[in-house]
């Protein structure tokens, strides 16, 4: 017995100690961005890029936003991922629905329509869909991203919400229509907020998937004024013949600010809905 209780005491403290290695190679690097963005660009050539900056200098941040021109990126990042949003689970969600809850003929064969696009690679339709947008004078406009970012979004949302829906008793339905409720009332005032856990896995899911994308905004996007983050931190990083590290780390920080911020306030929610995703799917 003491030879286990040893054993299990050496494998626990071998465990945490590779927790720490994890959390430290996780979170490290994100420090290390923010204390560079706090540095003067000599500290750079100056001093080891581990040292913590000498001085704090706001500045970097003022450079970021206006001369590197963040505050249009960052508009813009904002207003297509919102709106690509609200339409992924908008669509996504009564699309789940009807493909879960009711009984139509074709609904297996859309259903697998829809999953097939996961597995459709983002390489093979870069230039079907930029002769598409030429053509249509959509090339260069916030609606290239948008659209595109729907069509992307919603299979791995129809997919993540079915395996939420599909555990859900089909008798709340039933007694609701019994009851008198259209198929819109039994969506939108019982299905709706019980899905609620699984909007918020799929939404948060999705806000860094389109946040972070740089292929489809670098293709689709050329002019200045409609460049989204990612491209923004390409055009801001080539600005300059001597580079002002300084204001290039703050450029970063502003784009990774969103993403951590949710992912401090939506953690808990995100990891239950995955799991109780995954269990009742």
């Amino acid at each position: 017995m003491d030879k286990e209780k040893r054993m299990k005491n050496v494998l626990s403290v071998i465990g945490k100690i590779f927790i720490v290695i994890f959390l430290f190679v996780e979170i490290y690097p994100i420090f290390w961005i923010l204390m560079s963005s706090l540095k003067h660009t000599q500290e750079f050539n100056l001093s080891p890029s581990y040292a913590l900056p000498k001085q704090i200098h706001l500045e970097n941040y003022v450079k970021a936003w206006y001369q590197g021109k963040m505050n249009i990126y960052f508009k813009n990042s904002a207003i297509v991922t919102i709106v690509s949003l609200f339409f992924i689970i908008l669509l996504g969600t009564t699309s789940a629905f009807a493909l879960t809850k009711m009984r139509w003929k074709l609904r297996d064969k859309v259903l697998k329509i829809f999953l097939s696009g996961i597995m459709i690679p983002t390489a093979v339709v870069l230039i079907p869909l930029y002769s598409m947008y030429k053509g249509t004078n959509l090339l260069n406009t916030r609606i290239s991203l948008i659209l595109t970012y729907i069509a992307f979004g919603l299979p791995l949302t129809i997919f993540l919400l079915r395996g939420y829906l599909v555990s859900l008793p089909d008798d709340m339905i039933e007694a609701a229509i019994i009851d008198g409720a259209n198929i819109y009332q039994v969506f939108g005032r019982i299905m709706f907020p019980l899905m609620k856990t699984g909007i918020v896995t799929v939404g948060v899911i999705q806000f860094y998937f389109r946040w972070n994308d740089l292929i489809f905004s670098s293709t689709f996007i050329s002019s200045t004024e409609m460049k989204t983050v990612q491209t923004g931190l390409l055009y801001f990083s080539d600005m300059y013949g001597n580079r002002d590290w300084g204001a290039i780390f703050a450029c970063i920080s502003i784009s990774v600010l969103p993403t951590l911020i949710i992912y401090i306030f939506m953690n808990k929610m995100v990891i239950e809905g995955m799991t109780s995703g995954a269990i009742k799917g």
